[in-house]
């Protein structure tokens, strides 16, 4: 019997297909290799990506441990802030239409902060032994607060960056307003089984262009080939084959058990039913264990909460960060809900100005403006600028 035809079925506790499971034994190599090994050279130059870091968010280091992480700030408001997940890279992600849609839809009217862990994306790539920790992922994401001087803020805690965000809460509950958590977990090592985590490792680690596919195909659940040769390719760019690999090992080491208990800030936890890399009953046993903490299932496979059926996940997130928004108050005056800026913003629309000659007259960003914009059809409930400068008109702001 050929190499090729052995089909072993996958072990209990694995996310992906038998075609998966048999691209981690090796038993289809010769090929497929071959072709990943090829599309990997070709599509990590530079230049495949220089048009996408166009009209990114401005990015600063902050230092730490003798090394620089990298951060970013966006929007106006009170703070969400993002610990970092398994892998990231500030540039690339702002520049994805569907990463930076899902992220404007959640954070409209607020300041959000991201930044990339050590090793990854824009921060310096040395890591040590002692970074792989979740006190060091605590001690980072205080840095980054500490830096900006934010006293008080909303976390919002993805993948294995919901560890860093749950004990960061429990150990610091005056610093933290309110607890977002979404396909988070609490026990690294019930993901999958060790066979499992072992083979993912070790695969990332001796392969990275076989790695990056079989987690993408784990992450994105049901997408076709071309969206999960993107984020093959991505997580290349934002971290070497050694970086990644030891990270995985800190996202099954990761558990923070001990300290669900201790959390004070009201929490929500947003998990999709069908989530292929961390499993369901990991976000309800998070939820069942917070004080006071509210579940909300969604339906999908999608881990990557910008992935899938996105505008759900959005809106649950928002129920949390903006109550008030989706329905105006009997009675209440529009003028009570804008802002002086978001008038002013309005009052430009009207006069038939777009984003970008709005942004020169009142000498601010085009990103800026269009904040403006989606916070002032949020907080109307309009589906468009023409019928939100319709409704001002009748409302007498203009």
């Amino acid at each position: 019997m050929r190499r090729d035809d052995v089909r072993p079925n996958p072990p209990r506790g694995f996310a992906g297909g038998a075609y998966t499971w048999r691209l981690l034994r090796g038993d289809v190599i010769s090929r497929s290799t071959r072709k990943l090994e090829t599309a990997s050279r070709s599509n990590s130059k530079s230049d495949r990506y220089a048009r996408l870091m166009a009209d990114g968010a401005a990015i600063r280091f902050l230092p730490f441990a003798g090394r620089r992480v990298a951060y970013a700030a966006t929007g106006e408001g009170p703070p969400v802030v993002a610990p970092a997940w398994w892998v990231s890279h500030l540039e690339l992600d702002w520049a994805d239409a569907a990463f930076r849609g899902f992220w404007e839809a959640v954070g409209a009217g607020y300041t959000l902060v991201r930044y990339d862990r050590l090793g990854v994306g824009m921060s310096d790539h040395e890591v040590l032994d002692d970074d792989l920790t979740l006190d060091t992922d605590v001690a980072v994401l205080r840095a980054v607060l500490d830096e900006l001087s934010l006293e008080k803020v909303v976390l919002f805690g993805g993948s294995s960056g919901g560890c860093a965000a749950i004990a960061f809460a429990a150990r610091f509950p005056e610093r933290v307003d309110r607890l977002l958590l979404c396909g988070a977990y609490a026990d690294g090592a019930s993901i999958t089984t060790r066979e499992v985590q072992e083979s993912v490792a070790s695969t990332v680690r001796s392969h990275w262009g076989l790695g990056s596919r079989v987690l993408a195909d784990i992450f994105l659940g049901e997408s076709d080939s071309a969206e999960q040769e993107r984020l093959a390719r991505y997580q290349r760019a934002a971290a070497s084959p050694e970086t990644a690999a030891a990270l995985l090992e800190l996202t099954y080491r990761n558990d923070v058990r001990a300290e669900l208990q201790h959390v004070r800030a009201p929490t929500l936890v947003v998990h999709r039913r069908a989530d292929r890399a961390i499993p369901y009953h990991l976000g309800r046993e998070v939820a069942a264990a917070i004080p006071g903490a509210t579940l909300v299932p969604l339906d999908g496979s999608a881990h990557l909460p910008w992935t899938g059926d996105w505008q759900a996940a959005a809106r649950a997130l928002r129920s949390v960060l903006a109550p008030e928004a989706p329905a105006r108050l009997a009675g209440e005056p529009a003028a009570a809900l804008l802002s002086g800026r978001e008038r002013e913003v309005l009052a430009l629309i009207a006069n038939g100005l777009n984003d970008q000659e709005i942004a020169e007259q009142l000498v601010l960003s085009p990103h800026t403006v269009h904040r403006h914009v989606a916070n002032i059809r949020t907080k109307l409930r309009l589906p468009s600028r023409t019928a939100a400068v319709a409704y001002a008109a009748r409302a007498g702001l203009l």
